[in-house]
């Protein structure tokens, strides 16, 4: 059994990395045509939620049916990498570029995101709904308070560690799974997406970026995690962001209320 394996969570065919250190996976596979990947329906799984819960069903799939040592997420647009190229294998991070560092870092993660003018809240209540934050909050307050003022930290901050990109130790990865998955669960009984459109249902993953940055934030101060075990690591998108209709549709979020509706 390899140490590391990192599966890439798609729901279409696309270019995949041909390193050992990958599994291709085909989220909300649950009722689709067979891609030729893995699929995310098999053995202990959440496929059916994949509309709401997004690469998290390849997540869950991989912390309930991988047994390797190190276990991580990434997308099949956005990886980790390790240089540039036009050849996305000499892009992408290897087998070799891990285990190097498996003797003393135990997560790596996406270098962090800054957004400057907002804070990591301010930011969600613009481009979707904080009322969503609010609920996830109580939650928290009621189920494990212990981990409130992490929450209410990393909310304030105008960075994160975003996208559920992730690699951890597979002990480290069953227990941020293990508090992780129990809050959606519980914050899908409580929220109303009737009135939703079919991109802003997918709000699952999205607070669950924001969650990983409050799990750390929480481990760090207890001591279960140094923060020498954490390594940050670039990551690329292998399409181009067209960031200037990025640009106008956050200012159109921040001043005039009118929510994301696509992906960039």
């Amino acid at each position: 059994m390899p140490k590391t394996q990192i599966v890439i969570a798609t729901h279409k065919k696309y270019n995949m990395p041909k390193d050992e250190l990958y599994i291709p996976l085909q989220v909300g596979a649950d009722g689709k045509p067979d891609l030729g990947y893995q699929r995310d329906n098999t053995g202990d799984n959440i496929s059916s939620k994949n509309q709401g819960y997004c690469e998290l069903t390849g997540l869950y799939w991989a912390w309930k049916n991988l047994n390797s040592d190190y276990i991580g997420l990434v997308h099949y647009r956005r990886h980790f990498g390790r240089k540039k190229s036009n050849n996305l294998d000499v892009c992408v991070i290897h087998n070799a570029d891990i285990d190097k560092y498996l003797d003393k870092i135990n997560v790596f993660v996406p270098k962090k995101r800054k957004y400057y003018i907002e804070t990591l809240y301010s930011h969600y209540t613009h481009t979707h709904y904080g009322s969503q934050l609010d609920e996830t909050r109580t939650i928290i307050d009621e189920n494990c308070s212990e981990y409130l003022s992490s929450f209410d930290n990393v909310i304030k901050q105008s960075y994160g560690y975003m996208f559920n990109m992730v690699i951890m130790r597979k002990d480290y990865l069953d227990c941020y799974c293990s508090w992780l998955f129990p809050i959606l669960f519980e914050l899908e009984k409580r929220v109303d997406v009737s009135e939703l459109s079919d991109f802003q249902k997918r709000f699952y993953g999205r607070i669950s970026e924001i969650m990983l940055n409050v799990w750390l934030d929480k481990q760090l101060k207890t001591g279960f995690i140094k923060k020498s075990e954490i390594m940050e690591l670039p990551y690329f998108m292998v399409d181009r962001t067209n960031w200037w209709k990025k640009g106008i549709t956050f200012l159109k979020a921040k001043y005039f209320g009118i929510k994301y509706e696509e992906s960039f």
